[in-house]
């Protein structure tokens, strides 16, 4: 054979293969590595969210959407095992999940989980840390659309204002393109002890290139933040009273797909980063929250951090120390193995940003 031939059929074997793994970026030598992987779910993991023990950060939980017609609440320890007595089955494909702490029920101070059911097209609220229903089976919402997946939940974010009042922002895999896309509920006890929702607003401009699924709220600044897929990151005030223009869209180039999962890690009231999930690339871009001075709707990209979540879809960060594995932080990832990645705060900063 062609010594000539033979090296150029080799080299164009290595160009191919090369090109292969930068498409499919499972490279992960240099990716963070998390010091936790959950127990995998029955499923397709989705997205997560963190409750804080405020009396014992060290048993805080972590709870997670299965995503499927027979999905589930899942409930992790710190350690990422299964706390079997608190899952919640028999849910109709979960997509989301968010939470926030102290709304009245029967007087009393109660911390909430809530789950968006795309199938049912009802909000499933569950009390913390007891994972009991506290929704009579479900609130519907999205009542009265008619256009294909209008009523299909996706996303879901708790604003919790600084009256007090708690509102639910939620999502759907379709929807207007002009305005009305996300809808907010007021959330109130029913005078049962459970929750009920009402309608107060529809707003959010939508590209319409794929769909909305991860939102995010500021309760600090007032902002909602939400992810619409292959375009940016949409910014609003969470205030109804605020009205609904847009404020901002950033993260508009430099992700490889789609734009997914939101969460805010805080270093003051109103400093701090936003990481969105560059989700095609297996990394997290980070953008400063505050701000410039110039433009406190300007979010620069600060940090681009590879992990080896694959594909992840939602993601959570907390910014006080749990235990002596999160001193200063905890920041979980969805990845498509049917896992929860935990990662410490100070390995996703590295040099390049602040910790608390």
């Amino acid at each position: 054979m062609n010594l000539n031939k033979l090296n150029c059929t080799a080299w164009l074997a290595l160009l191919l293969l090369a090109a292969c793994n930068a498409n499919n970026n499972t490279d992960t030598t240099n990716s963070i590595k998390p010091v936790i992987i959950t127990e995998p779910v029955k499923y397709d993991t989705d997205d997560p969210a963190i409750w804080i023990n405020k009396a014992d950060p060290s048993q805080s939980l972590i709870i997670g959407t299965d995503k499927d017609a027979d999905g589930a609440l899942y409930v992790f320890d710190l350690k990422g095992k299964i706390i079997a007595d608190k899952v919640v089955r028999g849910l109709k494909r979960p997509n989301n999940v968010d939470l926030a702490y102290g709304l009245l029920l029967n007087g009393k101070p109660t911390d909430i989980a809530i789950a968006t059911e795309r199938m049912t097209h009802k909000l499933r609220i569950f009390s913390l840390p007891d994972m009991k229903p506290v929704d009579k089976g479900g609130i519907d919402v999205f009542i009265g659309e008619t256009g294909p997946e209008y009523r299909d939940l996706m996303g879901i974010a708790i604003y919790t204002s600084k009256d007090g009042k708690m509102y639910a922002i939620v999502g759907r895999k379709n929807g207007p393109k002009t305005g009305g896309y996300l809808w907010q509920y007021l959330l109130a006890d029913d005078g049962t002890g459970n929750v009920k929702a009402t309608l107060v607003r529809k707003f959010g401009e939508y590209s319409g290139k794929k769909e909305i699924e991860a939102i995010a709220v500021d309760n600090e600044l007032g902002y909602v933040y939400y992810s619409d897929e292959q375009t940016g990151v949409r910014q609003y005030y969470a205030d109804p009273a605020k009205g609904d223009k847009q404020l901002a869209i950033f993260g508009t180039t430099g992700f490889q797909a789609d734009h997914e999962g939101i969460s805010i890690y805080k270093l003051t009231d109103s400093m701090g980063y936003i990481l969105v999930s560059d989700q095609g690339a297996n990394r997290f871009q980070i953008f400063s929250r505050e701000g410039t001075s110039k433009n406190p709707f300007e979010h620069k990209l600060l940090k681009i951090a590879d992990v080896q979540a694959r594909q992840s879809d939602g993601s959570e960060v907390v910014n006080m120390p749990l235990n002596d594995t999160f001193k200063h932080g905890l920041f979980v990832a969805m990845s498509d193995d049917k896992t929860f990645h935990y990662y410490r705060w100070e390995d996703i900063a590295g040099k390049e940003l602040k910790l608390r």
